[in-house]
């Protein structure tokens, strides 16, 4: 059986992964009631099988979930004050300093003062987790979707479950961003996009694929960073009830597909692996935070290969894959089709993280509640 073989160019818009001046052309645009439509053409499955436990893995990973929930307007000191610029000043000053690592020579912020550095600090704070809270309604609705169209009540089960993880992850960004920092930030386009091709796919699979294996992959890995980082303690202890929710949630699309691709032919599994590929390259280009060097005044094109030139960046943005790439390899997707998403994630930089732990054994390790300990460490 023959497969059509996609280009990159056909499946990213552009030839070269690299190519900053694409990736910096893709701007986002804001509607002006503040909603954003995507049709949606897929079947609503019920199932008259109600007998619980039929996937064993499944049934304990809701029982779990049951057991995990935990409530964002109490759980969480919401009383700490937060001085968003004295954590800038001391977050650069343990990595270095603001520029450490990057020459930023003949560019628009070789004469930025520490002022300068310290708005550009808290901007970018409000970036990204402006983006994590776009990121979490995108995963409330998937998974909404998802109960829907899932063929099997066990998963049914633990989707429901999830829907009200999702809605609370987005109350407790959404207030974070409201009550200690100075700002959001509209969704950035990359990230839109990829949404936009998720929830639009009428196939349940590729929904689980697109948002509990790529993105909410990629989000365990950011939140782990940012929760390391932060010497915050309300934003850190937020990020590790999060992380625990998260960690259930690839898990849920780790054990599902598992046993859903094994039943794909070749063409149907090439057809995911360039779904994954896309996502991948999307999530990587939306980090870029154009949108953060245009409210300070630079234009993206002269500043941002250079920044992505520091090693500190390149390792950082590989690592934010070290979730997703045992997951794919879990899932079969790496060595499917002569080993194309191999190839593909070997171009990324981020083929390495194959032989980690997939999230579909390691989610035990994350406590469903953390304790005071474990949030301080």
């Amino acid at each position: 059986m023959s497969i059509d073989m996609n280009s990159t160019n056909d499946i990213i818009g552009r030839e070269d992964i690299d190519d900053f001046e694409a990736i910096l052309s893709v701007v986002g645009t804001e509607e002006a009631d503040g909603r954003h439509t995507v049709h949606s053409d897929y079947d609503t499955i019920f199932t008259w099988d109600y007998e619980k436990g039929t996937r064993p893995k499944l049934d304990k990973l809701y029982e779990k979930a049951k057991k995990a929930q935990w409530n964002g307007q109490t759980d969480l000191p919401w009383d700490t004050d937060v001085d968003q610029e004295k954590l800038i000043v001391e977050n650069a000053m343990a990595t270095g300093g603001f520029t450490a690592g990057v020459d930023l020579t003949g560019t628009p912020a070789e004469k930025w003062s520490e002022k300068e550095w310290i708005q550009f600090g808290v901007e970018s704070q409000n970036w990204t987790l402006s983006q994590f809270l776009h990121g979490e309604q995108g995963a409330l609705v998937c998974t909404a979707k998802i109960v829907e169209s899932v063929p099997w009540i066990d998963a049914k089960y633990y989707a429901a479950t999830q829907v009200m993880d999702e809605a609370r992850h987005v109350e407790v960004f959404a207030k974070y961003l409201d009550d200690k920092c100075s700002g959001h930030y509209p969704i950035n386009a990359h990230l839109r996009m990829l949404l936009d091709d998720i929830i639009a796919d009428s196939r349940w699979d590729m929904t689980y694929l697109g948002m509990q294996i790529m993105v909410e992959g990629l989000a365990l890995a950011a939140f782990g960073f940012m929760a390391q980082m932060t010497a915050d303690p309300l934003l850190k202890q937020l990020l590790r009830y999060v992380m625990a929710d998260e960690a259930r949630h690839v898990a849920f699309g780790v054990l599902s597909l598992q046993e859903y691709y094994q039943g794909l032919n070749a063409a149907e599994l090439r057809e995911r692996q360039e779904f994954a590929f896309e996502a991948a390259v999307r999530m990587r280009d939306r980090f870029l935070q154009q949108e953060v060097w245009d409210r300070m005044g630079i234009d993206p094109k002269s500043i941002v290969p250079l920044i992505q030139q520091a090693p500190e960046r390149a390792q950082f943005q590989a690592l934010l894959f070290s979730k997703i790439v045992p997951n794919c390899r879990k899932l079969g997707l790496l060595d499917a089709a002569d080993g194309w998403l191999r190839t593909k994630f070997t171009e990324l930089g981020v083929i390495e993280f194959e032989s980690w732990e997939d999230t579909g054994e390691e989610y035990d390790s994350f406590a469903a509640v953390p304790s005071a300990d474990q949030v301080a460490s």
